[in-house]
C-alpha cells in the first residue's frame, strides 16, 4: 500500500531548460579546475565556500530560465492523482527556485529536500522518507532518470519513471 510519494522536480514534474554549458563554465572559474563533469561527483569534493558560491551561481542560471519552464503533463497528472496522500518532494534544484515554481504552479508538498541539503539522491530520498514519517516499501519515489531509479532500489521504496526530458542534458547526464 502507498501511504506517501516523493517527486523529482525537473524532468518530472516540470521542464526547466537550463543553460548547462553556462554552468560548467562557470563551475571551471569557481572550482578552479578544467573538467569540472559531472558536476555532482566534483561538487561533492569542493570546499564548502566553493559550495556556497558555486550554489550562488547555479540559482542565478536556474532562475534566469524560469522564463521557460513548462510543465510535464504525465508527472502532473500523477501529482493530482495523488493529491490526498502525503508528498516530498526531491531535487537537485535549489531551494530559491524551488520555492518559485511551487508557488507558480501551486504544487503543495509536506517535505522539500533540495541540493543545499544533500547532492546524493538516495540521501535525499532517506531524508524525505524519515520526514513523512512512511515505511520505505510503502513509499512511491516519482522521477525521470535512472539514477532516481537506482536511488530507490538502493532505499527499498517502490519507482515509477516519467517519460523523457525535452530540454537534453542534464547535469548527471553531462560527461563531455
Amino acid at each position: 500500500m502507498t501511504e506517501a510519494v516523493i517527486f523529482d522536480l525537473d524532468g518530472t514534474l516540470i521542464d526547466l531548460p537550463m543553460d548547462y554549458k553556462w554552468l560548467f563554465k562557470e563551475a571551471k572559474k569557481i572550482l578552479k579546475k578544467e573538467n569540472v563533469q559531472p558536476l555532482l561527483a566534483t561538487i561533492a569534493k569542493a570546499s564548502e565556500e566553493q559550495k556556497r558560491e558555486l550554489f550562488k551561481t547555479w540559482d542565478k542560471i536556474e532562475l534566469a530560465a524560469l522564463s521557460k519552464v513548462t510543465l510535464i503533463e504525465e508527472g502532473m497528472t500523477e501529482y493530482k492523482r495523488v493529491s490526498q496522500k502525503p508528498k516530498a518532494l526531491v531535487t537537485m534544484q535549489g531551494k530559491a527556485l524551488a520555492q518559485v515554481v511551487l508557488e507558480r504552479f501551486s504544487l503543495s508538498f509536506s517535505v522539500a529536500v533540495t541540493r543545499e541539503d544533500s547532492i546524493d539522491r538516495t540521501k535525499q530520498l532517506q531524508t524525505a522518507i524519515q520526514k513523512l514519517e512512511a515505511s520505505p516499501k510503502n513509499v512511491l519515489f516519482v522521477g525521470n532518470e535512472d539514477h532516481d531509479e537506482k536511488a530507490a532500489k538502493k532505499v527499498g521504496c517502490m519507482f515509477w519513471r516519467i517519460g523523457k526530458r525535452k530540454s537534453g542534458m542534464t547535469p548527471l547526464q553531462a560527461n563531455t
